[in-house]
């Protein structure tokens, strides 16, 4: 358990009407609107950096102090994402206002001891979980990567006798026309309200950051970023996955530069095994091959690279499906199988850029998406015309209608080459923090 109590400069301040204290943060025009909002259901849809994170936490600590004696719960879709905003948010903000709490960690929750007043910290991954007590108000984090059967379970927990006030509240960035857009936007209620957040409107990010926005257009396509940045409701998982992809633009023939070092990037599947050669020549990244072998071992794809590569393969750096680090019947793992074949082969200089875990598809598919053309027009992804398989993969793969998930059951050939593509240029250009702003300071 630990204790919070006021900083000598944080007494709070009274709200003669309402008996509420006072927000210490100076609110964007935004956040004044969501915090002004009345309506049992208030919802705040806003781009990266629009200061979602910080309108939550503000909220509900002003209903819980609007509450007291009651209870309610701040929940996130995944506990890591709980744990990001509690420990980078809350908690801080709790000391900026003058709030004195309890934490008690093993029993999720704080409370505000002036208030008598319990914060219930959860997670979204499982909707059975979520009932049991009466709430006066919740507020959901990112409630766009949730399912609408998560809200509806909260929305039927809010039925607290003594609540003075009951809310249910949500922050999240735009993910195209999906139940969150059609509940608080399209369709919304005569309960609800949605307020929208203007892209650069947060004074404190570009003041503390002025090429802040730059930089997310050189990474983001068009499309992602009129959804990240701007804010707007596109349906962005409705037809090809990489739409960016033109073979006008991005086919080309390149040949091998033996100054380069050498990629290769595998995607560990018995039919068809594929795996993509590559370089990275000036500020470009150039797939200079495939090997497809439709139905082929680990072994077999290391003999074929070694038959083309053998001389070119020094200084070689391996990409790939995270997968492959399981341990198989023999013992060994697909990445314990393909070092010992290259050593066998003569390599003796490779490293390993394969992380513990594969990206989430849709932040791997848009980072691709980002490297063949940006929001800025720029091309930082060729193909050379001999990666049939590759190519045939960046005009065909689609996702399943209304859905992020990759459709692999219309053509059982097709994903594997361009998932190859995709883990490597998530290794070399992924952005890490994959929901939001959240590896971003908390912005005010």
């Amino acid at each position: 358990m630990t204790i919070s109590n006021r900083g000598e400069n944080s007494e709070p301040i009274e709200d003669r009407h309402n008996d509420q204290r006072l927000v210490t943060y100076s609110p964007l025009l935004s956040q004044q609107l969501f915090h002004a909002s009345k309506k049992p259901f208030k919802g705040f849809s806003g781009p990266v950096g629009s200061g979602k994170s910080a309108a939550l936490c503000h909220e509900a600590i002003n209903l819980a102090l609007a509450n007291p004696g009651c209870a309610g719960v701040i929940a996130s879709p995944t506990y890591t994402m709980l744990r990001d905003i509690i420990h980078t948010a809350l908690f801080a903000m709790l000391e900026s206002r003058g709030v004195e709490y309890r934490h008690y960690k093993a029993l999720e929750r704080v409370l505000l001891t002036d208030a008598d007043s319990t914060l219930l910290l959860r997670s979204l991954d499982n909707p059975d979980r979520l009932r049991g007590t009466n709430l006066a108000w919740f507020g959901l984090d990112e409630l766009s990567y949730t399912k609408e059967e998560s809200w509806l379970r909260m929305a039927a927990r809010l039925r607290e006798p003594a609540a003075r006030r009951l809310c249910g509240f949500a922050v999240w960035t735009p993910k195209g026309s999906d139940w969150v857009f059609a509940r608080f936007i399209k369709n919304m209620g005569p309960d609800y309200e949605c307020v929208q957040a203007k892209p650069f409107e947060n004074k404190f990010v570009l003041d503390a950051n002025p090429d802040y926005y730059e930089r997310l257009e050189e990474t983001y396509d068009p499309r992602f970023y009129r959804q990240e940045v701007l804010g707007e409701y596109l349906s962005v998982s409705s037809d090809r996955a990489y739409h960016t992809f033109d073979p006008r633009v991005h086919v080309t023939a390149r040949k091998l530069d033996p100054n380069a070092s050498l990629f290769w990037a595998l995607d560990f599947n018995v039919a068809p095994m594929s795996s993509i050669i590559a370089q990275r020549q000036g500020n470009k990244l150039t797939v200079l091959d495939e090997i497809s072998l439709k139905l082929g071992t680990t072994q077999e794809a290391c003999e074929e690279f070694l038959n083309r590569y053998a001389m070119r393969a020094n200084n070689l750096r391996i990409f790939g499906d995270a997968s492959g680090r399981r341990r198989q019947t023999t013992g060994f793992s697909d990445y314990d199988a393909l070092t010992r074949a290259l050593v066998r082969g003569g390599v003796r200089k490779f490293s390993d850029s394969v992380p513990p875990a594969n990206p989430p598809v849709l932040n791997r598919v848009n980072t691709v998406n980002g490297l063949l053309t940006n929001a800025l027009g720029e091309v930082r992804l060729e193909i050379d015309p001999r990666c049939k398989e590759l190519i045939r993969d960046l005009e065909e793969v689609s996702f399943k209608p209304g859905t992020g998930i990759l459709d692999k059951d219309k053509d059982p050939m097709r994903t594997h080459m361009s998932d190859a593509l995709g883990y490597m240029i998530w290794a070399l250009y992924g952005d890490k923090n994959t929901i939001g702003e959240r590896s971003q300071p908390l912005q005010w």
